[in-house]
C-alpha cells in the first residue's frame, strides 16, 4: 500500500469518528436502579406516570416545580422532580421518556417526552428549567 493511500484512509476514520462523535447520541435507555449507580450522570428513563400516588403541582407558589411518581420498565417506582411547568395532559400519556439524573433516592427531570395514545396525535416534548 502506498503511503498516500495509507493517510487518506486514516483521514476518512478520523472524519467518521468526529462525525459521530458530534452528531451522534447513542444514549441508551436506563432503569431507576442503574441510573442510582450512576448519581449525577444525565441518563434517559422510559416510565409510567403513577396515577394512583399524588402529584405536587402549585403554580401559584412555584410554576416551575412538578413532582410525581413514575414506574420504570423494570417496575420500580420513583420519585421525580420536573423544573417546569406541569406538562399538560401528562395524565393521559402511555409512556414518558425522562431525561435527567438521580440524586438521593430522587430523579431530577430536565426533559420529558409523552408518549401519546393515538397514532395521530404527535407525542409531546416538554423541556425544563435548568436550575
Amino acid at each position: 500500500m502506498k503511503k498516500m493511500h495509507i493517510v487518506l484512509l486514516l483521514l476518512v476514520v478520523a472524519a467518521i469518528v468526529v462525525l459521530i462523535s458530534v452528531f451522534g447520541n447513542f444514549s441508551t435507555y436506563e432503569t431507576f436502579a442503574s441510573a442510582s449507580k450512576q448519581p449525577g450522570k444525565s441518563i434517559y428513563v422510559i416510565g409510567i406516570l403513577q396515577k394512583d400516588k399524588e402529584m405536587e403541582y402549585d403554580p401559584q407558589k412555584d410554576p416551575n416545580h412538578f413532582i410525581f411518581y413514575a414506574k420504570d420498565k423494570a417496575g420500580n417506582t420513583n420519585r421525580v422532580i420536573f423544573n417546569g411547568e406541569k406538562p399538560r395532559d401528562i395524565e393521559k400519556s402511555e409512556q414518558i421518556v425522562m431525561m435527567g439524573y438521580q440524586e438521593a433516592g430522587t430523579f431530577h427531570c430536565s426533559r420529558i417526552q409523552m408518549k401519546c395514545p393515538s397514532k395521530y396525535k404527535k407525542d409531546m416534548v416538554v423541556e425544563g428549567n435548568n436550575s
